[in-house]
Formats: structure tokens, sequence, C-alpha cells
């Protein structure tokens, strides 16, 4: 727990430090320092408590004391952490000029480790008017307290991760989950069972820094919609407020913590999705509680030939400066600190796009923060994923340097989607997703595990609604559905939307299984989005940053429903780690194991006629050969609506047995390990739109 704040007394000023930024507890003080070229004059704002409306002091930053080149710093002599505090920053209101200070509006830090907005107002942040009883306040936090108890990240190959994308609040927010804290980092503390059990290597979470959680966008039915997803940072230090069971109490940081340090004694690491490409202050009409008010020229893209408007790569009012020297020391400084303090063990760039452009907006050839990143030896262990492409049409797949940076493949998602629900034609495209995705890495020089593989993720259809709708269903965001992409790539299976047809239902649960093992057996880097695994819905709606109601929170009770396809899941995931095969960093080589099979091999229905120039194709087979004692591994495709025979190859002294089987009922489906069934002839029948996979053991003393 935090230091109780001391009661409200004046603390003597004394002239500070500029560096660190933020807000720096010691036994004797706290040091605060906050980067303004522009202003004039600064504040710091002392309050007794969270909810206080007023500040019991108020300390004036002297520019001849308190001000080192652009920071302005005082040490507050006997302040102790779980202090709350605030700014006021004067400077010129001339928005021609790019300059918005008002002095009337309460900033919260850059830095803060942590804020509260038990008072907070939205609209009282927009206009001129004084916002001190509505604004919100950061707070003191001492991050070197905590015990970690020798935990540090885990640091697994970034070829033997399987990543497993969540909402925090979504994933125990609904009562059916039955923990104690729901829709906190707690409660995912309490579902790490599930998670272990499932067999995932990590964690990627929507967006934590501090977002408005209160921001209702409008309002539908009576029913408020706000700011679900937080891709709209507020504080970028500082975990979110409603992620935490006692933020006012200043325990972001702990309990953050203790959710990693449960995680990562599970073997599961924790991976961030960040937004550096814009801020929650939005454009000339949006709020200003932070850098709006505290430098706007330093940190935005402001149009050049007309400064009180902001320029918009992000799609989402502004866009931030990310190549600024100082908002590139803010963006590694916080991923820095989210490493150091935090234990994460990597970052998704939302829009990653946007790091690549220079200060002129245009992009640079060597930006300079996607290189600190790659370079920082701080953050050299640390996972680097990119959304490779933002909102203004910059699309740089294949582009981020170095080997560490991946990125999400959308041609994966987009060519596994055609395939499985049955488009002719894709075998060879299909082809180079399953190898790796050699086509968009390997002229640069890249690797598979720069690509992150994935057919669903929070922006889109889930999994269950991608085989059970044809159309997005998006009336409930209030939109008149015209938000959300329009071409989702799916297939209903012949009803749009719940059936209790068997035989629909059936072929859906089959549709889930051939996307399972079509992912799992991609060379690269795999992810799937939380609860599809047990068939999560959002009734066809596939762009629900709005909903945060029982359209995107999990049901628990599908975990029981759909056990199994959760133990189809369970049994995949172990296959692929239990196959070298499917986990190797490099693109194939055609390297010769000892019985004479190359690294992979491709086939149709024929062995070694892979159908690559026939347009109505919608049949693949690949052999991949085991190397170091592991067996060989025998993969048929078929998305045809009829069953098809395809030949199986010869491997001296061994013989196949299957493993895998989409089109059979559970347990069938996946057999458990060391009961695969023996295949006795040299033909395999595969049923329609389904997935077969064999593999190999020793027959005979000729192997």
């Amino acid at each position: 727990m935090m230091a109780t704040p001391a009661p409200p007394v004046s603390f003597v000023a004394e002239k500070g430090s500029p560096h660190p930024l933020g807000a720096t507890p010691s036994p004797e003080g706290v040091n605060f320092s906050l980067f303004s070229e522009n202003a004039t004059g600064v504040e710091l704002l002392l309050f007794s408590t969270h909810d206080a409306p007023q500040p019991f002091q108020t300390i004036s930053l002297d520019p001849y004391v308190n001000k080192t080149f652009h920071f302005w710093h005082v040490f507050a002599r006997g302040l102790q952490a779980c202090a709350h505090y605030a700014y006021r920053v004067g400077g010129p209101f001339n928005p021609s000029a790019g300059h918005r200070f008002n002095r009337n509006k309460v900033l919260i830090d850059p830095y803060a480790l942590g804020n509260t907005n038990s008072l907070w107002k939205r609209a009282g942040a927009c206009g001129p008017d004084d916002n001190v009883a509505a604004s919100m306040r950061s707070v003191v936090i001492d991050a070197s307290t905590y015990d970690w108890e020798g935990d540090r990240p885990l640091n697994r190959p970034i070829q033997d991760t399987i990543i497993y994308e969540m909402h925090v609040r979504g994933f125990t927010q609904s009562p059916s989950s039955a923990v104690e804290h729901p829709g906190t980092f707690a409660g995912i503390t309490e579902k790490v069972p599930y998670l272990k059990d499932l067999g995932v290597t990590a964690i990627e979470l929507l967006p934590v820094f501090d977002f408005d959680e209160t921001d209702v966008l409008r309002v539908v039915d009576g029913r408020p919609l706000p700011d679900y997803w937080g891709y709209s940072t507020m504080g970028f230090f500082a975990p979110q407020s409603a992620y935490c069971v006692s933020p006012q109490a200043g325990n972001h940081l702990h309990e953050f913590r203790d959710m990693v340090k449960a995680l990562h004694r599970a073997g599961i690491e924790v991976i961030l999705d960040v937004v550096f490409n814009h801020t929650d202050e939005g454009n000339q009409l949006g709020p200003a509680f932070s850098f709006k008010g505290i430098d706007n020229r330093t940190y935005y893209f402001l149009v050049p030939w007309d400064l009180q408007y902001y320029m918009d790569f992000s799609g989402c009012g502004n866009t931030f400066n990310c190549n600024h020297p100082i908002a590139q020391k803010l963006i590694v400084e916080c991923l820095r600190h989210w490493v150091r303090e935090a234990h994460v063990d990597g970052f998704r760039f939302d829009e990653g796009s946007i790091l690549s452009r220079g200060e002129d907006g245009m992009p640079s050839a060597h930006p300079p923060v996607v290189w600190q990143i790659e370079l920082d030896d701080e953050l050299a262990d640390s996972k680097v994923i990119a959304e490779a492409w933002d909102a203004a049409g910059l699309y740089q797949i294949g582009h981020f340097p170095g080997d560490r940076w991946a990125e999400w493949n959308g041609r994966y998602r987009d060519d596994i989607r055609r395939f499985v629900k049955g488009d002719p034609g894709m075998v060879g495209a299909v082809a180079s997703r399953l190898a790796g995705s050699s086509d968009l890495y390997q002229d640069q020089g890249r690797l598979p595990v720069n690509s992150i593989n994935f057919v669903t993720c929070h922006d889109g259809f889930t999994l269950n609604d991608l085989v059970s709708y044809n159309d997005k269903h998006n009336q409930a965001n209030g939109e008149g559905n015209r938000d959300g992409i329009g071409d989702n790539l799916s297939w209903n299976c012949g009803v749009e939307g719940e059936s209790d047809d068997p035989a629909v239902e059936a072929l859906r649960n089959r549709q889930v299984r051939n996307f399972a093992a079509l992912l799992l057996l991609s060379r690269g880097v795999p992810m799937f989005a939380a609860g599809d695994e047990v068939r999560r819905t959002q009734q066809g709606n596939n762009n629900a940053y709005c909903q945060d109601n029982e359209t995107s929170w999990l049901d628990w009770t599908l975990v029981d429903r759909n056990r199994d396809l959760y133990r189809f899941w369970k049994r995949m995931i172990e296959f692929r780690k239990s196959h070298a095969a499917l986990r190797l960093g490099h693109f194939f080589t055609g390297a010769v194991n000892q019985r004479g099979l190359a690294d992979a091999t491709w086939h149709g229905t024929m062995l070694g006629a892979p159908a690559w120039s026939d347009p109505e194709a919608r049949a693949l087979a690949m052999t991949l050969a085991g190397f170091n004692g592991d067996p060989d591994l025998h993969a048929m495709l078929n998305m045809y609506w009829d069953g098809l025979e395809f030949e199986l190859p010869a491997v001296p002294g061994r013989r196949w047995f299957k493993a895998v089987d989409t089109a059979q009922t559970p347990p069938h489906d996946i057999a458990d390990p060391g009961a695969e069934p023996a295949v006795t002839d040299t033909t395999c029948t595969v049923q329609p739109r389904s997935v077969v996979v064999l593999v190999n053991q020793v027959w005979n003393s000729e192997a």
C-alpha cells in the first residue's frame, strides 16, 4: 500500500532539479519537473485528497530560480508520496500562432505515475473558464517500495510466443467471471489459472495507459456509450484508474505490478498496446488537460499554414509530434518506465507508422524514435510490434528496421479468411502465409518472426461472428451502421446470426477449428483474441469500441458450453509447442533431414503438384520435415465443399498417424498425444471444409 499523505500544511518550496521529469519522491520531499518551452509561468497545485475541490497550497515557480532551459522545477520539502497535485501553466493564448495556454485550466503531469478523476468533468476542460473544481489530479507515487520477489521480464524467444489479445475490463467484467474484482488488473490475476491451462505464452492488453472512461460519445436507446477500448491516452506513465481497485490511494502501479508478477509466475508475458500517435485532447474543439495547455506547439503536429488547426494522421483529431526531441524523450522514457518499474515484456504500437513521421509530418528514412527504440539498451529484450499503417494512408509492412520490430500482418488475416470461407485460387497466397510471409519480409532481410499472424483481433468480427455473419450489425453504436469495415471476408455458414440448426452449428464449429489449426500451423507469431477459443460473440458488431456492456464482455458460461472447442485450442497450442518445425525463426531453405525430406514440400491432392496456377483451387497440402529427432508433419487443407482424396508421401521406416481432423466430432477432432490413430492407406480422404494433420513415427528398423 502507498504511504498516507501528510496533513494539509504548507511545504517549503526550494529550487529543485530539472531532471528527472515528473514527480520524484525522496525521504526529504518531492521534486517536480515540467517541460514547457513557451510558457511564461507555472504554478504547482497541491491537494489534500483526490477529491478536494481546491488546492491547500499553490506554489508559483520563479522563472529566475525554478527554471533551467525549458524545464520548470521545484522541490517541495517534506511532501510525501500519495500527495495529489496538478499544474496551471500561463502563457499566450494565440491559436493562430499555435499557442493555447490558459491559466484557468488545471493540467495533469505528463509524467505522472497515477491520476484520479473523482471530480473530473470533461466539459470543464473546454472553454475559457476555471475548472479547478472539476479537474483531474495527478498522484505522487513512490516506485521504489515494491517487493518484486525476484521477478523479471521473462524474455521468451519471439518464435515461441503465442499471444492472447484481451481488454482488461472485458475479460472479467461479466458477473459470469465470478471474480472478486471484476474488470480490473486484479480480475486478470484471478484468471491466471485459466490462461495457464489454455497454454498462451503472452497476453496483449488493449490500452492500459490512463484514458477517460467517463467520456460519453453518444447515447443510444437511453444507454450512454463511452470510450471503451481506450485508444485515447491521457497519461502515458499512469495505469488506467478504472482498472484499479484503489486508485484514490495511489495504488495504480502496485496493482498493475501484482498482476504482472502473477502472470510471470505462470510463465505468461505481458505486452501492452500503446498509443503514442495521438492523445485524448482532440482537435481545436477538444479539452485541454495536459499537453495542449503545457506546450501545444511542441507536442502536436499543427497545420503549417494555419496553426490553430491540427494535422490528423491518426484519424482521432490530433497527431503527437513523436520525433520532436522532447516528445521522443517522453516516448522512450515511458517505455523504459514500463519495463523497469512494471516488468512489462513488450509493446504493440497502435498506428505505428506515425512514429516514422518527421517533424514536417512526412515519412522519415531513419525516424529517430523508431531507431532509438530498436537500439536502446534498456529496451533490447522487449518485444516491439508495430501496426504498420496509419489513418492517413501510410502503409509500411516490412519497413520497420532491425530484426526486433514485428508487425501485425494484415495480409495474413485477409488471405486466411478468404481461403477458409471458400474463395478459389488462394492456395499460393495461403502457402506464403503458412511459410512466414517471405513475400512480405524476406527481401527486406526480415524473418518469419517479424510477422504477427492473426485472423481476429479487437477490431472487427470475433471468430464466432466471422463464421456466423455475412454483414456487420453495428446499429447499437449509434452511427447508422456506417462505422466498421464493410467487407469482413466472412461467411455465415448459411444463416445470418444465431442458429439452432445443428448442421449449421456443426459447420461453424468446424470453421473455427480450421482457423485455429491454420493459425497454429503457420510459421511466424500467432495471436488470437480473448474468447475466440469459446466462440465469444458481439452479435455481429465489428466495431465495439463504445460497448462497455455484455456485447464486449467475455461470457464465462461459454467456457463450459463450448468446452470441446476450448479443448481443441488447448491441444493445438500444445501441438505447436511440441513441434519445432512450426516455430523456427527462419524461412524455409530447402534443407533436407536424415530421411531425405526437405524442410517444406508443397502438394495439391497429388504429391508434388500444388495447384498454384489453378484459379479454382481450394486444396493445399504441405510436408514439414522434422529435424533433431522430431517427427515429420503432413497437413492437408480442403476448403472445397466436397471431400477430396489426398496422396500421402511415403517416408521409409515411418508410418503416419492422424493428430488433427477438424471434420471429426470431439474428441476425435484432435488426439491426445500418444493416442493418434494410425493411417494405413497411401491416401487420406479429407472431408469438406476441413484440415487434417498427420505426424509420423518410427515403424520399423529401417528408420
